[in-house]
């Protein structure tokens, strides 16, 4: 009985991600909110927390965001076949749409429909983006930690105003996280209140 709800999950898991990443078009971004409506509001498999986390080791990996995404996720739903089973789901689709518009690149590149239809998705795509950052960015107020905010808002301000590289904010963003997650195990330890 347990191993026969452990394929049915894999299965599932396998046509949810297949499906969020068929009908997903803009990059990583876009697939974040997806898989948070999917697997956290709508099946239960996560939290908001879990689900920000993921979301933030995917984007601060290297490689592809919604490959990553893919992986942790599954990882955390099913174990290591969760895993691979995730990210098959999300890089079939991708592989098969490609491989189907190369065929008729030429046709499709001067084809003045397939680029008023693309100009409609950027903004699609620009809607969603702003859903993901209105949705982690309340998240991340309900903590209320005051670090993460400033964090939030010196990142921002790094990026947009100063041109600082991504990776650097990324970077810089994880190593004081990494020091407020040691300085509090050593506060809880030492019996401290943090």
């Amino acid at each position: 009985m347990k191993r026969e709800m452990h394929w049915r999950r894999l299965a599932q898991l396998f046509r949810e991600t297949f499906l969020i990443s068929a009908f997903t078009f803009g990059g990583g971004f876009v697939i974040v909110p997806l898989m948070r409506k999917k697997f956290v509001e709508n099946l239960h498999w996560l939290d908001d927390e879990e689900m920000m986390d993921i979301a933030a080791i995917a984007q601060s990996s290297p490689g592809a965001i919604v490959v990553n995404a893919s992986i942790l996720l599954g990882y955390r739903v099913a174990g290591v076949a969760g895993g691979l089973v995730a990210v098959l789901g999300s890089v079939l689709p991708p592989l098969i749409i490609l491989s189907v518009i190369s065929l008729f690149y030429a046709a499709f590149r001067n084809n003045r429909y397939v680029s008023l239809v693309m100009r409609g998705m950027q903004a699609g795509v620009a809607a969603v983006v702003c859903d993901v950052v209105l949705t982690m960015g309340q998240a991340l107020l309900k903590t209320r930690r005051a670090l993460y905010i400033v964090m939030m808002a010196l990142g921002f301000g790094a990026a947009v105003f100063f041109d600082v590289n991504a990776v650097a904010v990324i970077l810089a963003c994880g190593l004081v996280g990494a020091w407020d997650a040691v300085r509090r195990h050593r506060g809880r330890k030492a019996g401290g209140w943090v």
